[in-house]
């Protein structure tokens, strides 16, 4: 299986650290952000990595190289600009194939064991999401997760979608080439369809948004170190 680690946004909720270093870049516990997720996905056996580039991506691209320092592969989905997540993934579809694959966002945080995902079949389903306790910033949530474990648009409790998935190519693959789409109106669609199911994850999870929210998960990561 293949994960696809999503890297090309500017951040602007991030600046000034963003301002003259992507993102995905920032450190976090003395490494960048993006590489807790190259090396995670690495450890769950996850070694075929596709990440897409945009903001400062010569950058980005220089400093993670193919991957081979990390103990993984990893092939470029270049973007002249930004062109969102559905977007992004929708470039990236020939090179990630036919068959479903790990969706990460390179601004998330979490523990998440990815093996769960992969582990899983999609069945007729075009995505199965991580879902979590919705954040303060966030108090509304997104989805509704029922007791079965479908996504339903509306419906109690709602949950936050974490920003990992196992996702079918089909989700994205009617959507125009080249095209800023955002994930969330096909994501809509499918549940409508009830084509998408979640997994309700009470681990740890942070949405690295802001400088703040970097600068607590850096001093978390730091104290939990041995």
């Amino acid at each position: 299986m293949k994960a696809m680690i999503l890297a090309a946004g500017r951040g602007k909720r991030m600046s000034p650290l963003t301002d003259h270093c992507p993102k995905p870049l920032l450190p976090v516990a003395g490494k960048p952000l993006i590489v807790h997720h190259i090396e995670r996905l690495r450890d769950a056996g996850i070694t075929e990595l596709l990440i897409n580039a945009a903001y400062l991506a010569d950058m980005l691209m220089e400093r993670l190289g193919n991957g081979h320092q990390y103990g993984v592969t990893i092939a470029w989905s270049r973007e002249e600009q930004a062109l969102e997540t559905a977007g992004g993934i929708r470039q990236a579809l020939p090179l990630l194939g036919e068959e479903p694959f790990l969706l990460v966002n390179g601004d998330v945080w979490t523990d998440f064991p990815f093996s769960e995902l992969i582990n899983h079949s999609l069945g007729d389903d075009l995505a199965r999401l991580v879902m979590v306790p919705n954040p303060a910033h966030n108090p509304g949530g997104d989805f509704h997760l029922t007791d079965t474990h479908r996504l339903r648009l509306d419906g109690e409790p709602q949950r936050v979608y974490s920003g990992v998935a196992l996702m079918a190519p089909a989700l994205v693959a009617h959507l125009p080439l080249g095209e800023a789409v955002k994930l969330l109106p096909p994501l809509q669609a499918a549940i409508q369809r009830d084509k998408v199911g979640g997994i309700d994850y009470r681990g740890a999870w942070v949405d690295v948004g802001t400088p703040e929210r970097l600068a607590a998960l850096d001093q978390r990561l730091a104290h939990a170190a041995p």
